[in-house]
């Protein structure tokens, strides 16, 4: 079967969504590089390879979209945001957990008066007989 008989390019699902700070700089410029030169070979080339020229084209696109999420995670606030969201998000949760603990602190204040109350009661029975 040949290459150009699939449907799409074979990829791994879920690789385009690793996180952008573990995304190498250099290595992708490198690839970028790489990439674009021999995209220029493999039509300087007799004969031309327009299967070479394609597989370096859309490996070329991907090195870019990799460095434009490295820029936006490292130069352009990218991280900022990212931990800013993380901050809010945690912050929420403890204000849940805050609420929730505080409730059943007013919940366990309110059973003690009740108890004391009650021995207070009963206190003052004992006094007055």
């Amino acid at each position: 079967m040949s290459l150009l008989a699939l449907p799409s390019p074979p990829t791994k699902k879920g690789k385009e969504k690793a996180e952008a700070k573990i995304i190498s700089g250099r290595m992708t410029a490198a690839l970028t590089v790489y990439s674009g030169t021999f995209m220029r070979y493999a039509l300087a080339v007799t004969p031309k390879n327009p299967l070479l020229f394609a597989c370096h084209f859309v490996n070329f696109g991907a090195q870019l979209t990799q460095g434009y999420r490295f820029m936006q995670y490292w130069n352009y606030g990218g991280r900022e945001a990212q931990l800013a969201t993380k901050a809010k998000g945690e912050a929420k949760r403890m204000g849940h957990d805050s609420v929730e603990i505080a409730g059943d602190a007013k919940a366990g204040v309110e059973v003690l008066v009740g108890e004391a109350r009650q021995k207070a009661g009963d206190l003052k029975e004992r006094v007055v007989k």
